[in-house]
């Protein structure tokens, strides 16, 4: 469980293949592998260490999966952070992790450097994408040797660090060794493995690599033997089109791609008949827009589940089982899930408690955060922050963030449930429920949402429309209709956002 070997076991088991597609060109899995052996050696000869930290921040390309492989080739350990951040939140993860080496793109340069500025020991900053720059990296790298240094790394020391979006405060570094990550992406692709296809598998790969979720899917693609066809960005266009080109049979993505995907104008204009299968992570995918995508372009859409600090994937949907739509699946082979009440006790089956974690993907710790690792680390097991239920099956049913639970009057309302009930209205095209603090009740319940072009609904009708479906006590108290709803880097709604805006109705709700 060494991911220094992961090129070199696709090599011999698939032979040398086109393995990556970016912007009308091939790279074979030898060439990466060879590249990534010398970035390794590059990178040692610059005073890298086994234990440093390298950041890695680029767009989707295949330097960032070269890149990653080189790093953890040289014994250091990977930190891969989203090109999107600003140069503040890039300061707080250098300052935090004290990276030797950042591996950037020429278009990046100026902000990452604006990011190390008064650091007591800024890192060395280098480009991989453009030759001819002056901070580039790659005359050296094609001077190096093409072999795997020979370094003694166990599966048990660190291979990445992966810095969480900070939805609760600032983000905190997920510790992942060799055997989390080596182990997830091994039981993952056990899963994906099941998934037949009359044709040669052909992913397409348009979440960050630089984010646990494409980290992972980039290693599963390895152990599979697949090609994949990168995408720098989502653009549904490009997508559509990538597929029709390559004749794509599966990709990965998060719900705000499914939506815009479903609400492209010329989406019809493009043959994707070869995409069989699409899994769905990273936020809760409501029921109507999985049918609707599905209904649209003939594909499965394959739920998971899983959080930074799982390496991350910690359930799958199984394409030779029974779905159950709304479900998250069945844990991974090797992972193990309970669910336990605020003591720690285990609930029967369909009782809603915290989802905890056990297996060989969970995670080490949270870097330099004794305290929070040992809240979140207890006798083995991951407590995830997740509510959930577990049916009678093993299935997984997501039911929200346990810190965006509202008690309003001393009963549990789970925002989840409201938004998919909002979206089954046909005006509404996105709904984002939270909390506000209530003297009198505890909280009460504020919806945001968005209305589809054109329709015609006033907030008054929304509220009555929900409290139709349910109990009046759970529906929204104020609602709001409103242009978009914030999102984080990866298209979830922000809640923390969301918090922020409802704090509006604060004065109303201590009436």
């Amino acid at each position: 469980m060494d991911l220094r070997t992961i090129w070199t076991e696709n090599i011999e088991q698939f032979g040398v293949y086109p393995l990556l597609m970016f912007e009308g060109k091939a790279y074979t899995n030898a060439d990466c592998e060879a590249w990534s052996s010398r970035l390794a050696h590059t990178l040692i000869e610059l005073g890298v260490k086994p234990g440093d930290r390298v950041v890695v921040t680029m767009p989707n390309s295949p330097e960032v999966a070269i890149a990653f492989s080189g790093v953890i080739k040289a014994g250091a350990v990977v930190v891969p952070v989203l090109p999107l951040l600003q140069a503040q939140e890039l300061h707080y993860i250098f300052q935090d992790c004290e990276p030797k080496v950042v591996l950037t793109a020429e278009m990046l340069w100026m902000k990452v450097k604006e990011a190390a500025n008064g650091l007591p020991s800024p890192p060395a900053v280098f480009t991989l994408d453009r030759p001819d720059s002056p901070h580039s990296l790659q005359r050296r790298i094609e001077q190096a040797p093409s072999t795997v240094p020979p370094l003694a790394i166990s599966q048990g020391e660190a291979a990445a660090l992966l810095y969480t979006s900070g939805t609760t405060g600032e983000p905190k570094g997920v510790v992942l060794t060799h055997q989390n990550l080596y182990a997830n992406a091994k039981a993952a692709a056990e899963m994906a493995r099941l998934l037949q296809t009359e044709h040669e598998r052909v992913a397409l790969g348009v979440l960050p690599i630089s984010h646990a979720f494409g980290f992972t899917m980039m290693n599963v693609a390895l152990l599979l033997g697949d090609q994949v066809v990168l995408l720098p960005y989502f653009e549904p266009k490009k997508v559509l089109k990538a597929i029709e080109t390559h004749r794509v049979t599966h990709t990965a993505m998060v719900p705000a791609m499914f939506h815009a995907l479903c609400h492209e104008p010329e989406a019809g204009r493009y043959d994707t008949s070869s995409f069989i299968a699409c899994v769905s992570g990273s936020a809760s995918l409501p029921p109507s827009l999985a049918e609707q995508f599905e209904r649209q372009f003939g594909c499965l859409i394959l739920e998971g589940y899983g959080l930074s600090e799982a390496a991350p994937i910690v359930t799958a949907t199984d394409p030779t089982k029974p779905i159950k739509r709304g479900s998250v699946g069945l844990p991974l082979p090797g992972v193990q899930v309970a669910v336990v009440d605020e003591h720690g006790r285990r609930l029967p089956p369909n009782e809603v408690g915290e989802l905890i974690v056990s297996g060989p993907n969970v995670f080490q710790g949270y870097y330099k955060k004794e305290e929070e690792t040992a809240r979140t680390l207890r006798d083995g097991w991951l407590y995830t922050g997740d509510m959930a239920r577990i049916d009678e099956d093993g299935y997984v049913f997501i039911v929200d963030r346990k810190k965006d639970v509202i008690i309003r009057g001393g009963f549990n309302i789970y925002p989840r449930d409201l938004e998919e009930l909002l979206l089954t209205h046909p005006a509404v095209v996105e709904a984002g429920v939270v909390g506000v603090p209530s003297p009198k009740m505890g909280e009460e319940v504020v919806a945001y949402v968005v209305v589809r072009r054109g329709e015609n609904v006033t907030e008054e009708e929304l509220i009555r429309f929900c409290q139709q479906k349910v109990a009046k006590y759970k529906s929204p108290r104020f609602l709001k209709m409103v242009g978009y709803l914030p999102k984080n880097l990866l298209g979830k709604t922000d809640k923390k956002k969301l918090r922020e805006w409802a704090k509006e109705f604060a004065p109303a709700a201590r009436s």
